[in-house]
């Protein structure tokens, strides 16, 4: 019984080895995320950025409308949920990806409500980045 039990635990043993073994090649085999073309974009001076921000009442008012809009919609993604949102002097800027064109149409439409036609630059990208299922929590 005992030699039993130990043969077990070595073929566990080797299993467990030949499987973390392989886990290096595995994950050498994926992108790794790479945002440079949008991080330089962002740096551009003539981009506006969230530390550009207004915070007198109306430009805060109006991101946080918005801002509440989007993440009231549950239908949206996480990637959805995290969009910048820049006010500067009634002009919203949208910023960040999305899973779908429409999605984008949809936050783009949220904004638009709150600040009005002609007041919504949108600059959201659409992501090709592979969505993570979760198990839906019971109620």
């Amino acid at each position: 019984m005992v030699r039993t039990f130990v043969s077990t635990a070595r073929v566990a043993l080797w299993l467990g080895l030949a499987t973390l073994s392989s886990a290096p090649a595995a994950l050498a085999q994926q992108t790794s995320p790479d945002n440079t073309q949008v991080n330089r974009r962002d740096r551009a001076a003539s981009q506006p950025t969230a530390d550009q921000q207004r915070n007198n009442r109306s430009d805060v008012a109006i991101t946080r409308n918005i801002r509440r809009a989007i993440v009231k919609d549950k239908n949206l993604s996480t990637y959805a949920h995290n969009i910048k949102v820049i006010t500067q002097h009634g002009d919203v800027t949208l910023k960040g990806p999305v899973r779908t064109e429409d999605e984008k149409k949809v936050v783009e439409a949220k904004a638009t409500d709150v600040a009005g036609a002609g007041h919504v630059n949108n600059e959201i990208s659409i992501t090709n980045a592979p969505a993570k299922h979760r198990a839906k929590r019971k109620a």
